[in-house]
């Protein structure tokens, strides 16, 4: 029954734990455009994505990075003999790099709020394509286990995720280029002196 309740609890972790890693970068992605914003817009929006950053950080994202290791430390208790297995070697060490990706999400929060951080919205958006990456390698690791298929449809579904991502990549370019484009064919209003 402890098997259970840890393996439920894990995946609530997990649940979680993506959830803020995802929305974090994309607001750290807002955070960043906001620099492109006149004032006083710029100071008011990069303020609020900082209130927002850390309350996902502290509130959500590391409380369910939290659970889910807990959870796993349960799991592997109630079944030990699992830790001879190649399959959960791989997915250790994935999870391995998702804890390594999440600290550093919290050092991109604390130098985006010192105003230090020297990643463009364009870097932000491939640095926020790891964490899918990452959860679809560790979910097929942990479904298939040591018979991980190799076959034309696994690769056709990892081509489709790589496709996924690079036209997310495509759109922003876009969406950037057309924002530029519009915001040169805007009139500029003259500035009156008092």
């Amino acid at each position: 029954m402890a098997y259970s309740w840890f393996k439920a609890f894990h995946i609530i972790g997990i649940v979680v734990w993506f959830a803020g890693l995802f929305y974090l970068v994309r607001l750290f992605i807002y955070h960043v455009e906001a620099n492109q914003e006149p004032e006083p817009a710029r100071t008011i929006l990069k303020n609020q994505y900082q209130i927002m950053e850390k309350r996902l950080y502290d509130i959500i994202t590391t409380p369910g990075m939290i659970v889910t290791v807990a959870m796993a430390i349960g799991i592997i208790s109630t079944e030990p003999e699992i830790l001879k297995e190649p399959w959960l070697h791989f997915k250790l060490l994935f999870v391995a790099m998702l804890l390594a990706y999440h600290h550093y999400c919290g050092r991109l929060m604390k130098k985006l709020a010192a105003d230090e951080c020297r990643w463009s919205s364009q870097h932000l958006r491939a640095l926020n394509e790891a964490p899918t990456l990452m959860l679809v390698v560790i979910v097929m690791l942990a479904v298939f286990k040591n018979n991980l298929p190799t076959d034309l449809t696994a690769w056709l579904i990892f081509g489709l995720i790589i496709f996924m991502a690079v036209t997310i990549q495509l759109y922003a370019k876009i969406r950037k280029r057309n924002k530029e484009k519009l915001m040169a064919q805007m009139p500029q209003v003259p500035q009156t002196q008092n």
